[in-house]
């Protein structure tokens, strides 16, 4: 399989890019953002593409490529509606049509989050957002796509938070991982970068994958 990732640079994206490197049905990883995502692999190439929004001029290089892990994202903290969705919602979109263009056959893979409303009418802005985001991307003549919304993410192997004080936060849980991680709505980075291939692999029978779910999938040996 051939995986494009986005995102692969952040929390998530670093989960999703380790477990297909270690995956031996991956043959082919193309990595999209801003930056490099920090490795050396043979079946990794990484393009650094400024406007994530625009792959027009990229677009021979994401042409037969069987998924799309999509794991970009920013903290709605201190954003106003207009700019938040602008991203979120205007990025992702941008990207979907171009990859379902460009791979008809592709499936698509959306990280949002645990609490992500559905309904687009609650109080809370990102998840309203977030919400629209993911009923978009369901309407899309994808192979498949599913909306995965995991809750709290315990990072392993490396894998780090950009953000400063997450990260720090994270140190401090460190020693109470192993309790945490019996939590049925709290997955390790490992748990849901191997649910992202697994998923891709075999499918699922629900667009919508909850930390729960996320949590069982991933644990199955690949």
């Amino acid at each position: 399989m051939k995986f494009i990732i986005f995102g692969a640079t952040g929390m998530v994206g670093q989960s999703a890019l380790r477990e297909c490197l270690l995956d031996d049905k991956v043959q082919e990883i193309v990595a999209i953002g801003r930056k490099h995502p920090g490795q050396q692999h043979e079946k990794l190439k990484s393009i650094i593409i400024e406007n994530v929004a625009d792959l027009h001029s990229i677009e021979q290089e994401i042409t037969g490529f069987d998924a799309c892990l999509f794991c970009l994202g920013v903290s709605s903290r201190g954003m106003k509606e207009e700019e938040y969705k602008r991203i979120t919602y205007g990025i992702t979109l941008s990207v979907a049509e171009t990859l379902v263009r460009l791979n008809p056959q592709i499936t698509f893979i959306y990280v949002s989050g645990s609490g992500t409303d559905s309904t687009e009418r609650g109080r809370a802005m990102w998840a309203r957002v977030k919400g629209k985001t993911e009923n978009e991307l369901l309407q899309f003549p994808f192979k498949a796509a599913y909306m995965f919304r995991p809750g709290l993410i315990l990072p392993l192997h490396g894998v780090r938070s950009k953000t400063k004080l997450y990260q720090f936060l994270y140190n401090v849980l460190k020693p109470f991982y192993p309790s945490l991680s019996k939590s049925n709505s709290i997955v390790t980075s490992e748990q849901l970068g191997k649910a992202m291939v697994q998923v891709v692999s075999t499918g699922y029978f629900s667009p919508i994958i909850e930390s729960t779910e996320i949590k069982k999938i991933g644990s199955i040996p690949l």
